[in-house]
C-alpha cells in the first residue's frame, strides 16, 4: 500500500468570460473561470500531484509544463492520463477535499465522480469528495479562488 497526496489552487478569474470553469473534467455553467495555463482544473491537478506523490514523477512541474507550452496541450485531463503512464499499483480510494465559496460543489458531486471514475478506470465508491466554504476564513471561502486536496491510496 501507499498513499499520495496532492494539492492545486487557483485563483478566479471573474473578468475573461470566454474561458470555461471546469472541475473534475465537468463544465460548471459559471460567469467565472480559473486563472491558469491550462484549462484550470484544479482538482485534475490536485490528482495528479497525489499520483506524482506515489510515482515520484513531477507531472505537473515538468512534464505538464512542456505539454502545455510547447505542444499546446491545456486539457488537464492529458497531463493525469500522463501520470497515469508511470503509477504501476492499482487504485484503491481517492479521497479529494474541495474548498470554495463558488461554485456550489454539491449538486456536482455525482456527476464529478462518474466522470473521475471514467477517467480512472476505478469504481464510482472510490471516490469521496467533499467540499466547504471554510466558514469564509481564507482566500477560497471569500469566493477569490479555488483550493483542492486529494489523498490516492493505491495496492
Amino acid at each position: 500500500m501507499k498513499v499520495g497526496i496532492g494539492q492545486d489552487s487557483h485563483k478566479i478569474d471573474y473578468v475573461n468570460k470566454n474561458k470555461k470553469l471546469i472541475l473534475a473534467g465537468i463544465e460548471f455553467n459559471e460567469d467565472f473561470s480559473l486563472i491558469a495555463n491550462s484549462d484550470g482544473d484544479v482538482i485534475l491537478h490536485a490528482i495528479t500531484n497525489a499520483i506524482s506523490g506515489v510515482t515520484c514523477k513531477n507531472i505537473l512541474g515538468d512534464i505538464a509544463n512542456d505539454m502545455c507550452k510547447n505542444k499546446g496541450i491545456k486539457n488537464s485531463e492529458e497531463y493525469l492520463k500522463e501520470a497515469l503512464k508511470y503509477l504501476k499499483e492499482d487504485i484503491v480510494h481517492i479521497s479529494i477535499s474541495i474548498e470554495c465559496k463558488v461554485p456550489k460543489i454539491n449538486p456536482k458531486i455525482e456527476e464529478m465522480r462518474k466522470n473521475l471514475a471514467k477517467i480512472l478506470e476505478i469504481k464510482e465508491n472510490c471516490i469521496g469528495i467533499t467540499a466547504t466554504s471554510g466558514e469564509g476564513l481564507t482566500e477560497f471561502g471569500k469566493g477569490n479562488g479555488i483550493n483542492v486536496f486529494a489523498c490516492i491510496t493505491v495496492e
